[in-house]
């Protein structure tokens, strides 16, 4: 009699199976576990959505909350009612509203979040640092810190600066950004590429990782039901 724990071992198994299939080429297998990886983490989501926020501060405001609770919570209402207008393509531009205002809440919040959170902080950080040393007659190998501050602090505007997408019409009819910009644009993408390159070595070795975790999980298992 097979316990619990080996059963859901022998599953993991199988799925891990049906999802290494991909090397052979696409195929119905890996598309079945797709399918199903897709529609748990939808379930999951929708059912945090639900008991996390519509629950308590849509339906629950509505009919036990105080009336600045009770406005706040009809107009979430709304809100959805007119956001589930995009499925209709007839009434697309309605659910244009809820949309707007959602990304703008979400500029604002990771505009305000950099300025506030890295721009401000770390300028003042860096030129403090810098007082700092430089009162006390610091040498040159105690300066790392602060040369890192600045380097942080000029790849962020860099960085900034280079989704600056404002241009001036030359005489002769084409629309260039200025020359300092286009340089600063320059520095920016550098650290762009830097980053991106940090994030895909990152999900690389964290991919390979997995890849190697489940091999050594196949083996030992094999290893235990004696094959």
């Amino acid at each position: 009699m097979l316990d619990g724990d080996l059963i859901w071992s022998i599953i993991s198994f199988i799925l891990t199976i049906l999802v290494f299939s991909y090397l052979a080429g696409d195929n119905v297998f890996f598309r079945i576990i797709i399918y199903a990886f897709i529609g748990m983490s939808a379930a999951y989501v929708s059912l945090i959505v639900i008991t996390q926020v519509v629950w308590p501060y849509i339906v629950l405001a509505i009919i036990q909350g105080a009336l600045r609770q009770q406005l706040i919570g009809l107009t979430g209402l709304l809100m959805c009612i007119l956001l589930c207008a995009k499925l209709i393509p007839r009434l697309t531009r309605v659910g244009n509203l809820p949309m707007a205002y959602l990304v703008g809440i979400g500029g604002a919040i990771v505009i305000g979040g950099a300025v506030t959170g890295t721009i401000i902080p770390q300028f003042i950080d860096t030129f403090d640092m810098a007082w700092i040393y430089i009162k006390a007659g610091a040498d040159s190998s105690a300066w790392s810190p602060v040369i890192s501050g600045a380097l942080i602090l000029i790849g962020v505007q860099a960085t900034l600066i280079y989704f600056h997408y404002g241009a001036r019409k030359k005489q002769d009819g084409k629309i260039n950004r200025r020359k300092l910009i286009e340089v600063i644009s320059g520095i920016g993408q550098i650290f762009i590429a830097i980053s991106l390159g940090s994030i895909f070595s990152g999900v690389l070795s964290a991919s390979v990782t997995a890849m190697v975790e489940r091999i050594s999980f196949m083996v030992n298992l094999l290893r235990i039901m004696g094959m």
